[in-house]
């Protein structure tokens, strides 16, 4: 008989102030964890990466499973709902709940040990799946499924939903790969999970009287995984308990640890990639392959590699075989032979003349990067419209694949939605992002409960699932029904009755569930549009859209910097949702909701949230979504501040090139002063600094006095050496010339070497980095469109310039279209200026001129440690410079991660700590490691500066190290005038 029916979410007693009090003081009077309910961090943990919003009530922190059982037991007695959440990277938002959220991924995250012989791990629920990974690395084993998400989903996460990944074709599903668990159920009843229905009384009786149902409804084929995956509970499946919680997403038990099956690292993947008319046609086909056993089957759709092409550049993506939809096939054997006769006879059975093979590599590994990124990708369609989950990973089996994808496209076109398509084909499971319209809030629940329904009765109709490996949550469990007879969906509410009798685990969630199209979160916000600040020009002039964009997959969760990425550096420093990009943006979202953070701009959880924003800028090209969290705190400053007074940190540094002017008329006289410590000390505490740093001196002649100095000589010189130079523009920023001007010194001399007339503009051109960083945006606009006065005759008339300071290099590249929108030597401006390695590395007639007899000076023999500055990272790139690098003979080291110093963070009051665990990340470890003689290599004022203060190492810029190396004799004139080079 059915269970007793228990209070829906909807129907609990909503808890007062005072009693959310008493929650809060009970809790850290239970457990060692912190215990938060501030409003900042409920914004954090509103949401997931779905579409629904939840404001918890508090946000605990369990130091261990312990901690978790003790905050279990007090929600209990309280009676309020309880969330676990891992990663935070849901889709259908299972993570996310009105009660407590138990956070399990800051501390419960041993890996126990691992038994190479028995091929098993034991693990807590917040390890990070590629964590695991490289724990079992080293005994050649490795978890099988991986979910595009691994570097920050976690193995309870994992579990929760069941999650699959690409190589679920050759080692199942998490299901398949968990043998043991420990739980604890919503009675508080603590057991280990493994095989034999013995260990929930009640489960046996349940399972022989729903025999019948539960052998014709479930387990039908590998990605049926919506609803409960009771078939594992059959006696011929073993009655195996912990395989059957596998995919229960919170709703029946809370998860303390696991024992997990590993398998053999394959030895020699190989990658073939296939091309077909279009993503339909590629289903097609995917039965055949499956008689291959390969190790995953992925399709892309080609619009999606657009994406890819017009965000990261053209380099970003391998050269591919015709097709507008593709097929991603990794084989593997045990020799890189033998995978490559796999990979071409797999090939021969494709149905496709449009084949590349990719052995082990960049290319293979730059392929499935773009999959990888596929759900931060897939966020925007190619018109630009946001795409939202919802309908995000609907599987039926493999037979089937292309039939249902033909009919998913007409019910598209026919709702008028799109979206870009991707997925697990080898296994019949379809990720897709659609731009149904969120943001108004008259229309878009229906329009979601109408796409959702019809979409639900076609994925039934193919003997589908609703989800194939992210789990129902809110965005499915309502539509359960579509796919399941009422016998089915009362087994799986009396299996919750068991288990949970009083609905608090992740109540609304597969049984009793919330209606799909209540709680969104997109269309609670009220729009922040533009007034004087930035343009937002991809988000239609409004900050809301901006951060919207953020949709929650928490790549800026994850340790980027293997991969070469320098997101979060912030979050990687202190591990806390607060400083991630994700977190960051959950808080203006809430700020644009206005109901849980209600004091708009200013507002303290909006101070707090942005308060360790370094500004990289490095979101905005590693977030596969385009969130750029230094544009939106400029915006935020900005409008906080705009006509008040500021804190006095924003007119010391904000104001720089100011200072630095002034210190040019007496610059021996100041860096006297400044040098003693006590009066430093002072100047540093008045102007908001940190007095443990020190004040960089100034140069004692600021390289446009040497310029000016030297100029009749530097001319004369270069005309009696060449004839018919080509002019190029070298740009002298603020802190190159007040305080490095040995930086565009050398530049000169290795412009001249490669046969170019140097250009310095007689005005300086302020690209007002330092106001924007500050959020003095309306003083950054004065600077840039004096500055387009300035280089905009030169760019429009197809001189290149050159910067050398590669923030302010980025300023030009980026920003300025964004802060002056309506001047077209914006435009032109953002596209002649050039790095100095781009420069030196494009062909004629901008590239050195063959007749110079320009080549790459030799750096035979340098071994250089290399940091890039983030912003060259984000907007510029650093391949031209590698290149070079490497061309000329050079050894190098290059860094991902900030050097932590950026700008003004490192420099101003309560930064310190975190300015220097952000350079413990990469930049001082490879400093100590550095050899005797070897080079650090820094573009960036702000890198050299941090090495020099905390690890005593002096940088060169690539100018300097390039203008060492330059033949005798091969500048004309470069060395005409004095040579400064100041201390650092």
């Amino acid at each position: 008989m059915s269970p007793v029916p228990t209070p829906t979410t909807a129907s609990l007693p909503a808890r007062s102030i005072a009693s959310r009090a008493e929650l809060v003081h009970a809790l850290r009077a239970a457990v060692r964890g912190a215990v938060d309910d501030s409003a900042r961090r409920r914004a954090e943990y509103s949401t997931d990466a779905s579409n629904y919003r939840v404001v918890p009530e508090v946000v605990v922190f369990p130091q261990d499973p312990d901690d978790v059982v003790a905050a279990l037991a007090v929600a209990r007695a309280a009676g309020v709902p309880i969330t676990t959440r891992g990663g935070g990277t849901s889709v259908a938002g299972n993570a996310v709940g009105p009660g407590v959220i138990l956070d399990l991924s800051r501390h419960v995250t041993a890996i126990g040990a691992i038994d190479p012989e028995a091929r098993t791990a034991r693990v807590q629920p917040g390890v990070i799946m590629s964590d695991l990974q490289r724990a079992a690395a080293p005994y050649g084993l490795r978890f099988g499924p991986d979910p595009s998400t691994q570097a920050r989903a976690t193995l309870g996460g994992m579990i929760g939903n069941n999650a699959c990944g690409p190589r679920a074709v050759a080692y199942g599903r998490t299901a398949d790969n968990v043998l043991e668990l420990d739980v604890v159920d919503g009675t508080g009843r603590r057991f280990t999970a493994g095989t034999g229905l013995a260990v929930v009384p009640g489960l046996g009786s349940l399972v022989a009287a729903n025999l019948g149902t539960i052998r014709t409804e479930l387990g039908r084929f590998g990605r049926q995984v919506s609803g409960y995956s009771l078939e594992h509970l059959l006696p011929e499946r073993g009655a195996d308990v912990a395989k059957a919680l596998v995919g229960t997403e919170g709703t029946v038990v809370t998860i303390l640890g696991a024992t997990v099956r590993l398998v053999p690292v394959p030895t020699a993947p190989v990658l073939v990639v296939l091309g077909y008319p279009d993503m339909p046609a590629a289903a097609d086909v995917v039965p055949a392959l499956l008689a291959h056993h390969p190790l995953a089957i992925e399709g892309m759709d080609a619009r999606l590699v657009d994406v890819v092409r017009r965000v990261r550049g053209a380099a970003a993506v391998p050269e591919l075989p015709a097709g507008a939809g593709w097929l991603m096939v990794e084989v593997g054997a045990d020799t890189l032979d033998e995978a490559l006769a796999r990979a071409h006879a797999l090939a021969a059975d494709a149905g496709t003349g449009a084949v590349r093979i990719f052995p082990p590599g960049a290319a293979a590994t730059a392929m499935w990067r773009i999959r990888e990124d596929g759900a931060g990708l897939g966020g925007r369609t190619p018109a630009g419209a946001q795409a939202w989950p919802g309908f995000e990973d609907s599987a039926v089996p493999p037979e089937r694949l292309g039939a249902y994808l033909r009919e998913l496209e007409a019910l598209m076109a026919a709702r008028g939605v799109d979206g870009l398509t991707y997925g697990h084909f080898g296994d019949g499971c379809i990720h897709l992002r659609l731009d149904i319209p969120l943001a108004d809030q008259a229309t878009a629940g229906p329009n979601l409960r109408g796409f959702l329904l019809d979409a639900g009765r076609l994925v039934a109709a193919h003997g589908g699932s609703m989800s194939g490996e992210h789990g129902d949550g809110r965005a499915r469990s309502e539509l359960l029904p579509l796919m399941y007879s009422p016998a089915a969906i009362d087994l799986f509410a009396q299996f919750k009755h068991l288990l949970d009798p009083d609905d608090r685990l992740n109540p609304g969630v597969l049984v009793r569930p919330r209606p799909v199209d209540a709680d969104l979160r997109r269309p609670a916000a009220l729009p922040l549009a533009a007034t004087t600040g930035f343009a937002f020009a991809h988000d239609g002039g409004d900050l809301t859209t901006a951060v919207h964009r953020c949709v929650g997959v928490g790549k800026c969760r994850a340790d980027n910097t293997a991969a070469g990425g320098f997101m979060c550096p912030s979050y990687l420093a202190t591990r806390d949702e607060k400083d991630s990009t994700r977190g960051r943006a959950r808080v203006l979202q809430e700020m644009a909701n206005g109901t849980l953070v209600t004091k708009g701009w200013g507002a303290p959880e909006v101070r707090e949230s942005l308060d360790l924003c370094l500004s990289c800028k490095a979101c905005s090209s590693d977030c596969p979504a385009g969130v750029d969290m230094a544009q939106y705190k400029a915006e935020v400053l900005h409008r906080t501040y705009r006509r008040r007074l500021r804190p006095m940190n924003h007119y010391a540094l904000g104001w720089l090139p100011r200072w630095a002017r002034l210190a040019g008329l007496a610059p021996r006289l100041l860096n006297a002063v400044l040098g003693f410590r006590p009066i430093a000390k002072l100047v540093l505490a008045a102007g908001g600094m940190d007095t443990r740093r020190q004040i960089p001196q100034f140069a004692a002649v600021p390289f446009r006095t040497w310029w000016r100095r030297a100029d009749d000589a530097v001319v004369d010189a270069t005309a009696a050496g060449t004839s018919a130079r080509t002019p190029v523009v070298l740009w002298v920023d603020s802190f190159s010339d007040a305080m490095d001007p040995g930086v565009p010194q050398a530049a000169v001399r290795v412009l001249r070497a490669a046969g170019y007339e140097v250009i310095v503009p007689d005005e300086q051109a302020c690209c007002g980095l330092t106001w924007i960083s500050t959020g003095q945006l309306e003083g950054a606009r004065r600077r840039l469109t004096h500055l387009l006065g300035v280089l905009g005759p030169y760019a429009v008339n197809g001189i290149p310039i050159v910067g050398l300071e590669p923030s302010c290099t980025a300023v030009l590249r980026s920003d300025l279209a964004e802060l002056v929108p309506d001047d077209p030597r914006a435009v032109a401006v953002a596209r002649a200026t050039r790095t100095l390695a781009e420069l030196l590395s494009a062909p004629a007639p901008i590239g050195p001129d063959p007749a110079s007899g320009w080549r790459v000076p030799d750096l035979t023999g340098v071994t250089a440690v290399v940091q890039p500055h983030c912003h060259q990272h984000a907007v510029m790139g650093f391949d031209a410079d590698r290149a070079l690098l490497e061309a000329g003979g050079a050894t190098i080291t290059t860094l991902a991660g900030c050097c932590g110093l950026a700008g003004n963070f490192g420099m101003e009051k309560g930064h310190y700590e975190v300015s220097v665990a952000v350079a413990e990340n990469a930049l001082l470890p490879a400093l100590r490691a550095a050899a005797p003689g070897d080079v650090f290599l820094a573009d960036g004022f702000s890198c050299r500066t941090q090495a020099e203060q905390l690890a005593g190492v002096t940088g060169l810029s690539l100018a300097e190290l390039l203008a060492t190396r330059l033949p005798a004799g091969s500048a004309p004139g470069a060395s005409a005038g004095p040579q400064e080079h100041p201390e650092r």
